[in-house]
C-alpha cells in the first residue's frame, strides 16, 4: 500500500523540489518514521517519478537534518537526539538573537505593522484551538522577522537549522502553557523591534529561544516515556 501521494507532474514547481515537499512532509506527519529506511526505487514508484529527482531530493534532506545516509547501509529517516536538539538550539539561539537585533535596526513600518497583525491572528487562532493556523502564523511571523533583518545568508542559515526542528513544532507548541508563554514573548520581541531598542531585541530572541528549547525537551521526554510504556505492553 503506498503511503506517499503521486507528484503532480503538471505542476511548474521543479521536480526535485516537489520531491523534497512531499518527503519533508511525510517525515513531519509521521509517515516516514525516525529509524526508518528509505528505498529510493520505492519511494520513486510511489510518487509516479523518476530515481533522479528522488536521488537529489534525498541529498538535499540529509542536509536538512532529515535523513540520514549511511554507507553500505542505506538512507534512513533521522532520529533526533536530546543532544541534537541542544545542539541546533545553541546555534539557533545565537543566530536569532543576531536577526532580531537587525530586525530592530533595519524593520520598515510596514513590515512592523504586518507582524502586529500576525500576533492578532494568533491570539485569534489561540481562541479556537486551531493548532494547524497557529503553526503555520508562527512560522510566517519568523520569517518576517527574518526578512526584516536584511541578511540573505542569515536567513538561509537559520531556515536550514529551523527546518530540522520543523517535525517538532507542533509538539512543543501543544505542550500545557506554551503557546500562552509563546505569544508573550513574541509581544516582548516586537515591543523591542518597534522601541528600535536592539539589545532588548536580542534578549528577547534570545528568551524565547531558551524556553522554546526547555519546552520541548520536557515535550520530547514526556513522549518517550509514553512510547516506552507502549513497548512494554
Amino acid at each position: 500500500m503506498n503511503r506517499l501521494l503521486p507528484i503532480n507532474l503538471d505542476s511548474c514547481q521543479p521536480l526535485r523540489e516537489a520531491v523534497c515537499e512531499s518527503l519533508r512532509e511525510a517525515i513531519r506527519k509521521g509517515v516516514l518514521r525516525p529509524g526508518e529506511r528509505l528505498m529510493e526505487i520505492q519511494v520513486a514508484d510511489e510518487l509516479g517519478v523518476s530515481r533522479t529527482p528522488v536521488r537529489e531530493a534525498i541529498r538535499k534532506l540529509e542536509q536538512e537534518g532529515y535523513l540520514v545516509m549511511m554507507p553500505r547501509r542505506g538512507t534512513y529517516v533521522a532520529n533526533m537526539s536530546i543532544r541534537d536538539v541542544n545542539e541546533i538550539f545553541e546555534i539557533r539561539t545565537a543566530l536569532e538573537s543576531l536577526s532580531g537585533g537587525l530586525a530592530a535596526e533595519r524593520i520598515t513600518a510596514e513590515e512592523l505593522d504586518k507582524l502586529q497583525r500576525l500576533l492578532v491572528i494568533i491570539g485569534g487562532c489561540m481562541k479556537e484551538g486551531n493548532m494547524e493556523k497557529i503553526v503555520a502564523v508562527d512560522i510566517e511571523f519568523h520569517d518576517l522577522l527574518y526578512q526584516a533583518a536584511r541578511n540573505q545568508r542569515l536567513v538561509g542559515i537559520i531556515s536550514n537549522l529551523r527546518e530540522q526542528l520543523t517535525r517538532f513544532r507542533t509538539l512543543s507548541m501543544s505542550y500545557p502553557g506554551r503557546l500562552e508563554a509563546t505569544l508573550e514573548e513574541h509581544k516582548t520581541m516586537v515591543d523591542a523591534i518597534a522601541n528600535g531598542d536592539v539589545k532588548e531585541a536580542r534578549r528577547a530572541a534570545e528568551r524565547h529561544m531558551e524556553k522554546a528549547e526547555k519546552t520541548l525537551l520536557k515535550a520530547m521526554q514526556v513522549k518517550m516515556k509514553i512510547e516506552a510504556k507502549r513497548k512494554e505492553q
